[in-house]
């Protein structure tokens, strides 16, 4: 079969991969503003058709459409995803692998246990704030919800090593789009973290070490591919980080939560006041407002039209997530931190894209989608029931680093636990 090759007569197309590392989050929506809709460009050599719209998330999940096994690039598998997992893959062997996490995290007693986990973990690590003040809630989350992660999922560690495995976690997710200094720990740090689990697999298989009966950890190691065969243990190791770093990851939410409290303080009083309905949407407004995936990507299948743009075979489809949740076509002032708005509402499945779209048990969707909001959603309250004040720092979030995060990483001081705090959870 002869491949048609397509061309833009009289028009070059310009590399914007510079515009990208420079614009950051904005980069996408500001071209597709100045193409009054779905624009075509280039990004690191290959030419990108950009998207944006529920029609358009269903669209790009559609596995007929856009391929995942060979867009990743390089330094993405390298540092945030891995290589040889669940995202790297199409077809029956996707849903093979996917079936594993999703036996997980799509589990409502599978969540529950992970938000008691980490609610412990938060509740033993609070107690110490006051006499420690000032914290940095980032950086005090990450290592909560890593602490919380690892038990949930199986995974001995020794309480002085919470802090490496949270800080390895976070640089992971820190330096996957971006050069220099940020990329290279993020390196090193999974390194170091694929051999360790790799070890522990390895364990387990020559009989030395036994992992809890149905904890994440030991369903990766009893998990068959679609051939019938096991994992090896190098990648075992790499899925088990799939369920701990994005979990760790919430530390993001959870600063974000915190810059959104102090910003609107009103928010406070509707979260400590128990309404399980505003809890959630508290936690899916944060999704939605503040900056989180700024778009995915991947290869179309086959020679394509969308909306009487063509797109090449094998060219990238990028999918606008960070324009779609600020579309005011979508939002009434998107632009306003406004968790009422998902109070009483019914929102698509492909309207709210922070975290990508389409159906998470046939296609590329985060099947952590809901530990990520239970896990938010706990944690915001249990923020919110908190005495503290806010000293002055540098709270900007810049939407040219990806990702982005409140530059201070949000800093308390003179933290108090009151005597009963309660928490909304998700009910499990």
């Amino acid at each position: 079969m002869t491949r048609r090759r397509f061309s833009l007569r009289g028009f070059s197309l310009r590399d914007s991969t510079p515009a990208l590392l420079t614009r950051g989050y904005a980069w996408l929506p500001d071209l597709r503003r100045r193409a009054r809709g779905d624009v075509v460009t280039r990004v690191l050599g290959s030419r990108a058709t950009g998207l944006r719209g529920p029609e358009a998330v269903r669209f790009f999940y559609d596995e007929r459409h856009v391929r995942r096994h060979d867009a990743l690039p390089e330094p993405v598998k390298g540092t945030l995803l891995g290589k040889d997992t669940v995202h790297s893959l199409d077809g029956p062997a996707h849903r093979a692998r996917k079936g594993l996490f999703l036996s997980v995290l799509a589990d409502p007693d599978s969540i529950g246990r992970l938000v008691r986990h980490v609610g412990d973990a938060w509740d033993e690590t609070v107690a110490t704030w006051p006499g420690r003040s000032p914290v940095v809630l980032f950086d005090e989350a990450a290592e909560i919800i890593a602490r919380g992660v690892c038990r949930w999922a199986g995974v001995p560690v020794a309480e002085a090593g919470v802090k490496a495995v949270a800080a390895d976690m976070v640089a992971m997710v820190d330096g996957f789009a971006t050069l220099g200094p940020r990329h290279w720990r993020a390196r090193r740090a999974r390194g170091r973290r694929e051999r360790w689990l790799t070890r522990l697999f390895e364990d387990v298989r020559a009989g030395s070490v036994s992992l809890p009966a149905g904890s994440p950890a030991d369903l990766v190691e009893r998990h068959r591919d679609a051939a019938g065969q096991p994992l090896p243990p190098q990648v075992a190791a790499v899925e088990l980080l799939n369920f701990i770093r994005p979990t760790v990851a919430v530390a993001w939410f959870v600063a974000f939560a915190g810059h959104a409290l102090h910003r609107r303080p009103e928010t406070r009083q509707a979260l400590r006041d128990g309404d399980h309905a505003y809890a959630e949407a508290f936690a899916q407004e944060v999704r939605r407002f503040y900056p989180f995936a700024p778009f995915v990507g991947g290869r179309a299948v086959s020679d394509l039209t969308w909306r009487g743009t063509v797109i090449p075979e094998g060219s990238l489809v990028l999918l606008d997530l960070y324009g779609q949740n600020h579309d005011a076509t979508l939002w009434r002032n998107p632009y306003s931190f406004d968790p009422g708005r998902f109070v009483g509402a019914t929102v698509g499945r492909d309207d709210l894209v922070p975290q990508g779209g389409g159906d998470p048990h046939t296609g590329h969707r985060c099947p952590g989608e809901a530990v990520t909001v239970a896990l938010l959603q706990d944690l915001s309250v249990r923020l919110a029931a908190l005495e503290y004040t806010v000293p002055p720092q540098d709270l900007t979030i810049s939407l040219r680093r990806i990702p982005a995060r409140p530059r201070s990483g949000v800093v308390l001081e003179g933290v108090r636990v009151p005597a009963q705090v309660s928490s909304t959870t998700t009910g499990a």
